[in-house]
């Protein structure tokens, strides 16, 4: 699967298939959707033969030349399915400008802004597992040749300043402090902190780096709160260093500390 925006942002040709109607049980409610091209597909509608079939009627839809269409299906034996529900999907070929206004819904549904600060192993990891959900993620640092190996589709920034980054982040946003020097990783941290709004600061290390990094914030500024912080980052990996799994459980921490912030529901987009 891919991912929503990168099809969206794409030159191929994009059916949006939407759950229009659902009547009794499904895996999913409605309003769920997911972008499907000739060749890739991003979202889900629930799984299993619906979306096999959805997806399938979506690249007929676009072989044929047509604009829309719409599938009604129940969800049992006759599909291989056991949920015993009935939905109706719409399948809507996408034109640029309902594209762009897309993209435009997907970023003010998403559940919050991400700032991972080095685009490193980990980094890139990280941008990598967060990418898919709906967050707005950003990947900072200060090398061009390190944002170069970032995840297509991602929003990266080159700067000789990330703490300006931080500075212009939104109200509540995710920090992820992971660059490749301890001392601009103290240095970003802190000013995540001071800002006294952020969601989650997270920092690499281990619990030796906290100590140091508890001691550099008590001679730097004193009003920073530590408590907000979590180092080391992805703890669940119970020692793991492999870039992959500390990615995992940071993700979980990051998702976890959004949703805690914000619990309202996205709003579906609007049809066209």
């Amino acid at each position: 699967m891919s991912d929503s925006r990168t099809l969206l942002q794409g030159r191929a040709a994009v059916v949006h298939a939407v759950l229009a109607q659902v009547r009794g049980s499904s895996p999913r409610e409605e309003g769920a959707e997911m972008y499907v091209t000739a060749q890739a597909a991003a979202g889900t509608i629930g799984g299993g033969q619906a979306e096999y079939r959805a997806i399938a009627a979506a690249r007929d839809l676009l072989a044929g030349g047509r604009i829309r269409d719409e599938l009604s299906l129940p969800l049992g034996p006759e599909i291989g399915q056991c949920c015993g529900g009935h939905v109706t999907i719409r399948l809507t070929r996408l034109s640029q400008d309902q594209r762009a206004a897309h993209l435009a819904q997907l970023g003010k549904r998403a559940r919050g802004d991400v700032l991972i600060l080095g685009a490193g192993h980990v980094g890139r990891a990280l941008a990598a597992m967060l990418a898919p959900l709906p967050l707005r993620v950003t990947l900072v640092d200060t090398r061009a040749e390190e944002l170069a190996k970032a995840p297509a589709g991602l929003t990266t920034r080159l700067t000789p300043l990330p703490e300006a980054e931080i500075a212009a982040a939104p109200p509540a946003s995710a920090y992820v402090v992971l660059t490749h020097d301890h001392g601009l990783d103290f240095l970003l941290t802190l000013a995540a902190l001071r800002r006294g709004d952020a969601a989650y600061v997270g920092l690499i290390g281990s619990q030796t780096k906290r100590a140091r990094f508890a001691r550099f914030a008590r001679e730097t500024d004193r009003s920073a709160d530590l408590r907000r912080l979590t180092c080391p980052i992805g703890a669940q990996g119970r020692g793991d260093k492999h870039p992959g799994v500390i990615a995992l459980h940071t993700a979980q921490e990051v998702f976890a500390a959004l949703a805690l912030d914000n619990a309202a529901a996205p709003e579906p987009i609007a049809q066209n």
